[in-house]
């Protein structure tokens, strides 16, 4: 097989002069023969004006480029497609598989013998997961890590979740414009993703578990020096993995999936997790069974004492032992011997983390945040194909509840309607958001979090049911069903629901249902019409992404890039 300046030369119909005019033109840079001789890592490079989480990248260039020269490799970083959440139009979730399939092409266009993906913002590191599952070649993730806390006025913060959590209190008037203002520019105070177990910090320890990052490496601060060595480590690594080491797809096994899976209800980890391990999983051809990461939420306590689910942040989590002693704690539900990038197995892993006396932020069994884990799987005549609730977030006085449904039609019609004081609604209502899933937005955004009707908000209510085909931020807390599967715009329940419907919430028998009888629904599902969105031919990328993105069951990946499960 070739390797190095001879794998996958350009085609001129000659092979050798191909390499020739392949190494004339990289000698411009002023490369050596013995230099272009050595195995070749790759390194993304996500960096961007737009993506403040990523703004560590070049540094941790530099240092994989220094692990890879002093373990006897040639480093070479190339650009890709880098997506950050807040400036991402329509959503992000629009261009995961955008950043995913960019990111495989380049893998497979230019020649190296292995990679390390530098990701961190919520969807860079899905994508760059399933591009390095499809392309297979030896890939090793670097995660940008956390930022640092934020402090104002004697109280320790962090996006996004106090971002949510303080601007609901200025749309209930409690908290000024000034202040508001103000706390902006504390929330986020330096490089790295959000400090709390959101969606970034949920796919970084979920990697480690799944065994393709290094053991210890996923919560490491952004701006901590420890960051920069993982850097080189996994850069030395890449080079061990170039010279033989094994493939993503050898590594990233069911019982790898089962292991991160178990991760993510013991972190109180984002519901996009799950879309994203799904995703990942498809392109390995494993299909993830909803039925056992039920199961598993059932079995699985919330060990992780991190906001949204408890009250620190990631810094605190990482010193006090992060993923690896996390999981000791239910080792027993683990596939222990499944390999990890590192060359050992999970087990060793687990046993090699340090134990911090006195630490109270990962807990044991007896002193668990929960018994059960972060998420539970419903189903029901309002989603025959699943929907997800983040129950270690939720209110447990809403957990059963049954109320009359407030729809809106899209995005924009709750975005002009929720605030109206004259918008018929009490805090016993189910609010209904539909047309918000992979089709319908398009791109699914994170707007299942709809915020609290002002007028309720001023009178001071916290929570109330909300139940969706979108997604929500992992930092957002809430009783908030999400991923109702299929979505309204595709014609599954969700779309026939009216105005002054009841349903029925039911967390502990896992159910979601409309009481409405069948004879009525039929006669709706008669009548219903698709939006135009799904309808309207679209160009170009929004064209492809219509025609070919699945369900969040499946994903939300593209129908074309998934493997069929063996």
């Amino acid at each position: 097989m070739a390797t190095g300046m001879r794998k996958g030369l350009a085609s001129y119909g000659d092979p050798g002069f191909s390499l020739f005019l392949r190494k004339a033109f990289i000698k411009a840079m002023g490369y050596s023969d013995d230099a272009l001789d050595r195995p070749i890592v790759g390194i993304t490079d996500t960096f961007s004006d737009f993506n403040p989480c990523h703004g560590n990248v070049p540094k941790l260039i530099d240092a994989v480029k220094r692990g890879v020269m002093l373990a006897g490799g040639l480093p070479m970083s190339f650009p890709t497609v880098s997506i950050h959440e807040s400036f991402s139009n329509p959503t992000s979730m629009f261009l995961r598989n955008l950043m995913a399939m960019d990111t495989e092409e380049m893998i497979r266009a230019q020649p190296m013998d292995a990679v390390v993906l530098i990701g961190g913002c919520d969807k860079t590191v899905p994508a760059q997961l399933m591009a390095a599952a499809s392309a297979d070649i030896p890939a090793i993730m670097l995660v940008t890590g956390p930022m640092l806390v934020g402090h104002y006025k004697g109280e320790v913060l962090g996006a996004c979740t106090d971002c949510r959590r303080l601007w609901g209190q200025h749309r209930a008037g409690t908290f000024s414009e000034d202040e508001i203002e103000e706390v902006s520019g504390r929330l986020a105070p330096t490089t790295g993703t959000c400090m709390v177990m959101g969606t970034a910090s949920t796919m970084a320890c979920v990697t480690e578990a799944l065994g393709m990052s290094l053991p210890g490496s996923g919560s490491i601060p952004a701006t901590h020096a420890d960051r920069l060595r993982a850097a080189e480590a996994s850069g030395a690594r890449a080079v061990a993995l170039a010279k033989g080491g094994q493939r993503p797809r050898e590594i990233m096994t069911k019982a790898a999936f089962r292991n991160a899976l178990v991760t993510l209800q013991a972190l109180g980890g984002s519901t996009n997790g799950l879309v994203h391990l799904t995703a990942i999983a498809g392109r390995c051809g494993i299909a993830i069974d909803l039925d056992e990461v039920d199961q598993l939420g059932r079995e699985v306590p919330v060990l992780a004492d991190l906001k949204p689910s408890g009250e620190h942040y990631l810094e605190h989590f990482h010193w006090a032992g992060g993923t690896m002693r996390m999981l000791r704690e239910v080792r027993e539900l683990l596939a222990l011997d499944a390999m990890t990038i590192s060359g050992q197995t999970l087990g060793a892993a687990i046993d090699a983390a340090p134990d911090v006396p006195g630490q109270t932020i990962i807990r044991t069994r007896a002193t668990a945040l929960s018994s059960t884990g972060a998420m539970a799987v419903l189903r029901g005549n309002l989603a025959p194909r699943g929907a997800v609730i983040k129950q270690s977030a939720a209110s447990p006085g809403l957990m059963q509840h049954t109320g009359r449904a407030v729809v809106f039609d899209s995005v924009e019609d709750m975005t002009l309607r929720i605030d109206d004081d004259g918008l018929d609604v009490t805090k016993d209502d189910v609010l209904v958001l539909r047309n918000a899933g992979p089709k319908g937005a398009p791109g699914m955004p994170e707007a299942g979090y709809m915020p609290i009707p002002r007028k309720l908000a001023r009178r001071g209510v916290k929570d109330m049911v909300r139940i969706s085909d979108a997604r929500m931020s992992g930092t957002a807390f809430g009783t908030i069903v999400l991923h109702i599967t299929p979505e309204a715009a595709i014609g599954g329940p969700l779309a026939l629901v009216r105005t002054g419907d009841r349903i029925r919430l039911d967390v502990p028998a896992r159910r979601i249902e409309l009481l409405v009888d069948t004879a009525t629904l039929d006669a709706r599902r008669q009548a219903w019409r698709p939006p135009a969105e799904v309808t309207t031919p679209a160009r170009g990328y929004a064209g492809l992404f219509q025609r070919s993105v699945l369900q969040a069951d499946q994903g939300c990946d593209f129908d074309f890039l998934v493997e069929a499960p063996k």
